[in-house]
C-alpha cells in the first residue's frame, strides 16, 4: 500500500513537472527572444568613446539606455531625428544603427553643436537636413523605420508651423509598421498649449491627439522619464532635478494612409 501510494505520488509529481515544461519553455523562449532583439548591444552604444563628456553628464537625466530600449532601434535601420539640435540623440541613434544604417538629423537652421560633433568624430551615415518642420524629410528619400522627436514638440508649437501638415509628413515618411517616438516636458493636464512659450512644456493629450489625427496609433507609453515630484509649474531650466517628461511610441499601421 505504502509503495503504491509513493509510486502514485511520484507519478503525479512527474506529470506536473512535464505539464509545466511548455510554459517554462515559452517563458524562457520569450525572454531569450527579447534579449536577442536588443541588437546591437545598447550598453556598448552608450559607453562608446566618441560620446562627449557633456553627453555623459546629461545621461543621468536623459537616460540613454532606456531611451534606446524604448525606441526599439536596431542595426541597419533608417532613422530621422526631428529638431536634432546639438546631436545628443542623433549620435546615439547612429551608433545603434551602425554603418549599415542611416540617420537624418533635421533642423531648420545650421547648428554649431552638431557641426562640432561631426567634425570631431565623422560618422558618414549621419546626414544633416535643413528643412522646415512642416516638410521635414524629402519625399524621394528612403522610407524610415523610426522617427524620434525629443523635447522639441513644444517648441514647434511656438512657431508658425502647420503641425497637422508636419504630422502627416512624418506619417508618410515612415514605412508601414514604422515607429514615431515623442518625448517632451509635461505640462499640467488640460493646459493645452498654454505653457509652450512660458514654461516650455506641453500637454501630453494635445500631442497624442494631433498625432492620432494624422493616422498614428499609440503603441506604448513609458514611465522611464516620469518625475511625480515635479508640479509642472516651472520651466525646465528651473528644475535642478529635471522635469516630468512623457514618452510615447506610436506606429504607422500596416497599409494605413495619412488622412487628407
Amino acid at each position: 500500500m505504502k509503495k503504491t501510494a509513493t509510486r502514485s505520488m511520484a507519478l503525479r509529481a512527474l506529470l506536473l513537472l512535464v505539464g509545466t515544461l511548455p510554459l517554462a519553455v515559452t517563458i524562457f523562449g520569450t525572454a531569450a527572444a527579447q534579449s536577442a532583439a536588443l541588437s546591437p548591444d545598447i550598453k556598448a552604444v552608450v559607453a562608446d568613446p566618441i560620446r562627449t563628456d557633456e553627453d555623459r553628464k546629461a545621461d543621468e537625466r536623459r537616460k540613454p539606455l532606456e531611451l534606446l530600449q524604448f525606441t526599439q532601434v536596431r542595426a541597419g535601420m533608417n532613422v530621422l531625428d526631428v529638431s536634432a539640435g546639438g546631436g545628443y540623440t542623433t549620435q546615439l541613434l547612429a551608433l545603434a544603427v551602425g554603418p549599415q544604417g542611416s540617420v537624418w538629423a533635421q533642423g531648420t537652421k545650421a547648428n554649431t553643436g552638431m557641426d562640432k560633433r561631426l567634425a570631431e568624430h565623422p560618422q558618414p551615415h549621419i546626414h544633416t537636413l535643413l528643412r522646415a518642420f512642416d516638410d521635414p524629410y524629402p519625399a524621394d528619400a528612403p522610407r524610415l523605420d523610426l522617427i524620434t522627436f525629443v523635447l522639441n514638440y513644444h517648441d514647434v508649437a511656438n512657431t508658425g508651423t502647420d503641425r497637422s501638415l508636419m504630422d502627416r509628413r512624418l506619417f508618410e515618411a515612415l514605412k508601414p509598421g514604422g515607429h514615431l517616438v515623442v518625448i517632451d516636458h509635461a505640462a499640467q493636464p488640460g493646459s493645452g498649449l498654454r505653457d509652450t512659450k512660458t514654461l516650455h512644456r506641453i500637454d501630453e493629450a494635445v500631442v497624442l491627439g494631433e498625432l492620432q489625427q494624422a493616422g498614428f496609433v499609440l503603441e506604448e507609453r513609458s514611465p522611464f522619464l516620469q518625475d511625480p515630484s515635479d508640479p509642472r509649474t516651472q520651466a525646465f531650466w528651473d528644475r535642478k532635478d529635471g522635469t516630468d517628461r512623457f514618452a510615447l511610441r506610436l506606429v504607422r499601421p500596416a497599409a494605413a494612409t495619412a488622412p487628407k
